[in-house]
């Protein structure tokens, strides 16, 4: 369920002392005494705060807006994967910070202790929150396992190469500026090419007026040296997500040319899926306790465009799904199609003292998934890998589907 942001609701969340901390270090409210205040009754605190001019309660307004985004389980595995990468090599330092966290009192008060006494681990935590949040990565394998480029060279490199692509095909993206960041294993390039400009109305210092902005958009990959793999996350036309992986392997990795990868189209083998009692694998900790597919889109292999979308409630009976496929079989001959659209749900329980959630996701052929990249999304993904859906391996043949 999506939270809802307002300043109000952000003061009861977060503890009064921490708040004088904040506002105090501005030299704000010092007549306020924040002992007295009740904690979750921040009325004085807001009657105040709206006597503030606009520009500065704006320019904190957006701070508490990320300190929010931050005030969850996501939030608080991504400071902490952060984190991790400032101290490697001080283990003391890391599990004194991690216990530090864990001590308080709920997710807001670690974001807000993180904000204002660890800015360093600030920017890559929230960076690493909005890849989490994202979905429909394309995912691309075959790539020889060399280290990426990540210095500022590479960063430099990278950014030319996407700024010339989208000011030479789409007349966008004349300025382009990249930022990396390191997360165990995996190696995060943040692209953030110049947009169209735009108007949009809005109010200054009080007066209404339309004005003109330009924006930017991103561009993100997330590149596994380990597994020879790049994802990339990119909302715009679908025809640049090649160009962008051929620019990613010539500027970053030192390639000649984006490598051929035949076996790109088998990055996701969903045909498997069309068999009554799959079995999905998963480890015995990961916290999945039952997996059903719920959604089947089957494609010709005979007429282009011909298709056959199957839906069921998967609630009570994992195989609802395959009930329906059995009673298309009777009329139609599904041997001809393939499978290439399923929807999956999954019931995964993280702690012992918590309900289990249910996680909804997509995966489309050839290489589409819409699962992020948080700590249970992961494990999700973990569980296609060891189902063979997701190949580490491609086929060595490659199979024509049509999709």
């Amino acid at each position: 369920m999506a939270r809802h942001y307002t300043t109000r609701d952000f003061f009861r969340q977060i503890p009064n002392l921490l708040l004088a901390r904040y506002f105090h270090e501005r030299d704000l409210f010092r007549n306020l005494d924040f002992a007295e205040m009740k904690e979750t009754k921040p009325e004085r605190l807001f009657a105040e705060w709206l006597e503030m001019p606009d520009d500065a309660r704006n320019a904190m307004d957006s701070e508490f807006r990320e300190v929010f985004a931050m005030s969850c389980e996501k939030g608080f595995r991504a400071i902490l994967d952060e984190a991790e990468w400032h101290l490697a090599g001080k283990p003391d330092e890391l599990a004194a910070f991690t216990e530090k966290l864990a001590t308080l009192d709920d997710h807001s008060e670690r974001a807000m202790v993180t904000f204002l006494d660890h800015r360093e681990f600030w920017k890559g935590a929230t960076l690493f929150y909005r890849a989490d949040s994202l979905s429909y990565w394309r995912k691309r394998k075959g790539f020889p396992k060399v280290e990426a480029r990540v210095h500022e060279d590479g960063r430099t490199a990278l950014a030319d190469s996407i700024r010339t692509y989208f000011h030479r095909m789409e007349g966008r993206g004349n300025n382009c500026v990249v930022e990396t960041f390191r997360r165990g294993e995996l190696d995060y390039f943040f692209a953030y090419p110049e947009d169209y400009s735009q108007r949009s109305l809005e109010w200054v210092s009080g007066e209404f007026e339309q004005r003109r902005h330009t924006p930017a958009f991103e561009v993100i990959y997330v590149y596994s040296q380990k597994e020879g793999t790049l994802d990339l996350n990119f909302r715009g036309n679908p025809k640049a997500v090649e160009p962008l992986q051929g620019i990613f392997a010539v500027s970053t990795l030192g390639l000649p040319e984006l490598p051929a990868d035949p076996d790109d189209a088998s990055v996701y083998d969903l045909n498997s899926l069309r068999t009554r009692g799959f079995q999905f694998l998963y480890e015995p900790g990961s916290g999945i306790e039952r997996v059903a597919v719920r959604r089947m889109r089957l494609s010709s292999r005979i007429r282009h465009g011909d298709r056959i979308i199957l839906e069921a409630d998967t609630s009570k009976r994992d195989e609802a799904l395959y009930d329906l496929l059995e009673d298309a079989g009777k009329s139609v001959p599904v041997n001809l199609y393939n499978v290439t659209q399923v929807e999956i749900a999954a019931t995964v329980k993280m702690a012992i003292d918590k309900p289990a959630k249910q996680y909804t996701f997509r995966i489309t052929y050839p290489n589409s998934c819409s699962l992020k990249y948080d700590d249970v999304e992961l494990r999700l993904r973990e569980m296609l890998v060891l189902s063979g859906i997701e190949p580490k391996e491609p086929p060595k043949t490659l199979r024509s589907v049509e999709w």
